[in-house]
């Protein structure tokens, strides 16, 4: 059972938020909004969460950590991750008890972010995620309280140890008999941040705040007139994929029901999402930055390619799919499998920590987690995970180091005892989650 306390959020820094036809935007800091604003801004920006997960593992030997910040050394499938080393903790050692000796597959992913027992049978029973605890304690202060994003097609069914494939689809979960609904389709994503529907699906969402933004750019200082002026280029950026990805899920759409059968049945690029994975991570992680810096959510989470997925990717020269490709873990096209999932997360990472935020970036005042169920595909181990974490979290998190806790002991290397660390640094005070009453050393 999960006992926790509450603390009111102390009052966060006024932002300029431009108001149009059923939209609000909160813009990024502006130093003059400083000025303008009738209360005084605080010193405090908000801290953010973050889940990038691959499922099935990585190639173990090309993945390590040595050293400690610009002299930190990478290994192969980490070396994507070079120039942000210095705000990057590789965290190797850590588990979850409650997945391990359960049965392959959806029984080492079930609660993998909850830590908790889960059911077999018709009945799915997990855990909350750490991602919706803390959606839960944040939310209020954003219209969402959390994204939660996939480019991957959940499952249906059952696999053959009898646990449910939403065990499998899903790793953020609102309550132990519920996984949040994933969203694979980005101009459903898009279109829920900005409330895009009816006849505003027409509008670009800059054309709907044009004047206010007008009005706004007259007042600041031209060296925050050239931040306005590159953010609202990158969302229209965005903005316009968003709007080439929407046609060609309604044309798959029309093509569905030609065929009177449901989208979710088809392959890609049938059923309207990108043939090319590529495009559709990057999308993905682009509205996930832009929802963070506009204060849309403060908590995402995004699966790649999840557990047991039928995934290809030509354009690595792996020709088996995602979990077949698994099987032989070791191999250098997995390897590439890997890396590539490093460098979609290495690009999220980028990209936050170029949108400055008073003296830091956006990135500064987040924790963003790299995560997979398995350490060797091949041997379907899951006794140590593959975990990465990027930004300071609002300063309360030491970056620039490779942690090991292998050799710590089972009750020392638990992945509940990191939840609770980082709960702990949102104002949740829990004393215990999961498997766990005790927080993380070292940390």
């Amino acid at each position: 059972m999960i006992r926790s306390t509450r603390k009111l959020a102390l009052p966060l820094s006024r932002r300029a938020v431009l108001r149009g036809a059923g939209c609000a935007m909160s813009l990024p800091y502006l130093e003059s909004m400083h000025a303008l604003a009738d209360t005084p801004a605080a010193s405090a920006f908000p801290k953010r969460f973050g889940v990038v997960f691959l499922g099935n593992g990585i190639n173990e030997d090309h993945w390590s950590a040595e050293g400690e910040g610009a002299s930190m050394k990478l290994s192969k499938t980490l070396s994507p991750l070079e120039p942000l080393k210095e705000k990057i903790n590789v965290i190797d050692g850590l588990y979850v008890k409650a997945l391990t000796g359960q049965g392959i597959h959806p029984g080492q992913t079930g609660s993998i972010l909850s830590g908790a027992k889960i059911a077999k049978g018709a009945v799915i029973h997990s855990g909350i995620s750490v991602d919706q605890m803390i959606a839960n304690h944040v939310g209020q202060d954003t219209p969402q309280s959390s994204i939660v994003l996939a480019c991957d097609q959940p499952m249906t069914g059952y696999h053959e140890t009898n646990f449910s494939m939403a065990y499998s689809s899903h790793i953020s979960w609102q309550s132990p008999d519920s996984p949040v609904p994933v969203e694979v389709y980005p101009s459903l994503a898009w279109d829920n941040l900005f409330d895009n529907r009816g006849s505003l699906l027409n509008i670009s969402v800059l054309d709907r705040v044009k004047g206010r933004a007008e009005d706004l750019s007259r007042k600041i200082s031209s060296t925050d007139k050239s931040k306005l002026d590159e953010f609202l280029s990158s969302v229209r950026e965005v903005e316009k994929r968003v709007e080439s990805m929407r046609k060609t899920k309604v044309n798959a759409e029309d093509g569905a029901k030609a065929k009177n059968t449901v989208l979710s049945t088809m392959d890609r690029p049938a059923n309207g999402l990108p043939e090319d994975l590529r495009d559709h991570a990057r999308l993905m992680a682009d509205i996930i930055a832009i929802a963070f810096q506009t204060n849309k959510t403060r908590v995402a989470s995004l699966i790649i390619s999840r557990d047991l997925s039928a995934m290809y990717y030509p354009f690595l020269e792996v020709k088996e799919g995602h979990h077949a490709a698994s099987h032989n873990n070791n191999s250098d096209g997995y390897e590439r499998i890997a890396r590539f999932h490093v460098a979609q997360y290495a690009y999220l990472a980028s990209k936050l920590d170029s949108m400055k935020e008073g003296d830091g970036t956006v990135l500064d005042n987040t924790c963003l987690m790299f995560l997979s169920n398995l350490w060797i595909g091949r041997k379907h181990d899951n006794f140590r995970l593959p975990l990465i974490l990027a930004g300071g979290l609002g300063g309360t998190l030491k970056t620039g180091r490779a942690l090991n806790y292998l050799k710590a002991g089972p009750e020392n290397r638990k992945m509940c005892s990191l939840y609770l660390s980082l709960m702990d640094r949102f104002g949740i005070k829990a004393n215990e989650f999961g498997d766990s009453s005790t927080r993380l050393e070292n940390l």
